[in-house]
């Protein structure tokens, strides 16, 4: 599929989707919301992609906000289907996807921008990073899930205080936080980003799916993450990678999992 906003690009098991709107900052807009599902959706049905890394073009930007210039004029009601509609086909329909997703954050990454990253299942970011959810300052409040991941994520504190004073913080504060895993130099952030993709590759991606379901499933209101935990383990029992991966443990060798 060809793409307007967007890049793509596979490499041993690998996805990279890349941002590409450098004269706007790869800010979100809705056409670009909607390619990016239909991005992050083709590499979910494609069996030949393990692993997805989701970052912006150029040295600049992650992705510097939603582009505010689409929805000025909104009323209450188109203001709730935006959030609505955007947490639907983009930022939970990342969280919830059972192919891991990496955050390569290559500069700023503030509101949707920020909300995209921590939908993601964890963020690596460049040392010129800053991070940030500006909404108040424009009057809203963050409208893709930031209000419910950035506590989960940093702790309750924290969040109110980021949110509140619409402030950035950089690569090294977001570390301490726990907002990201690691920082790097900005030419070693892809290849960071690839060789842990690299030490995922090698293990079970069914069972990393139930593990990525029984981890969401902890943040979730009304559902028992011990319960679902439960119930990912078992189902691990009737899968061909269950069997490899055991065999491989007690023949002393190196398991080769079907995926399956």
């Amino acid at each position: 599929m060809k793409y307007n906003n967007i890049l793509t690009e596979e490499n041993g098991g690998i996805r990279t989707i890349t941002i590409n709107r450098p004269n706007k900052l790869n800010a979100l807009n809705r056409e670009t919301i909607e390619e990016l599902h239909e991005a992050f959706k083709a590499a979910q049905e494609d069996k030949d992609t393990k692993i997805i890394i989701v970052t912006g073009s150029g040295e600049k930007a992650f992705v510097a906000g939603a582009d505010i210039s689409e929805f000025a004029d909104y009323d209450v009601s188109e203001g709730t289907k935006l959030a609505a509609s955007g947490q639907n086909i983009l930022f939970d329909y990342v969280e919830n996807l059972s192919t891991p997703v990496i955050a390569a954050v290559n500069g700023f990454a503030l509101g949707g921008g920020l909300e995209l990253a921590m939908a993601c299942h964890f963020r690596v970011a460049s040392d010129n990073a800053k991070l940030g959810l500006p909404e108040v300052s424009l009057g809203v409040i963050p409208g893709y899930g930031g209000t419910q991941r950035l506590p989960q994520l940093v702790g309750k504190g924290r969040a109110m205080e980021m949110i509140m004073t619409a402030g950035m913080i950089d690569a090294n504060q977001a570390l301490s936080y726990g907002l990201v895993n690691h920082v790097t130099i900005q030419e070693e952030l892809l290849p960071l980003c690839e060789k842990i993709a690299s030490k995922i590759l090698r293990n079970s991606t069914v069972a990393i799916s139930g593990a990525i379901k029984a981890i969401n499933a902890n943040y979730k209101d009304g559902v028992n993450g011990f319960d679902i935990e439960i119930k990912e383990f078992g189902k691990c029992f009737g899968t061909a990678d269950f069997e490899e991966g055991t065999t491989a443990f007690l023949q002393k060798r190196k398991a080769d999992f079907p995926g399956e």
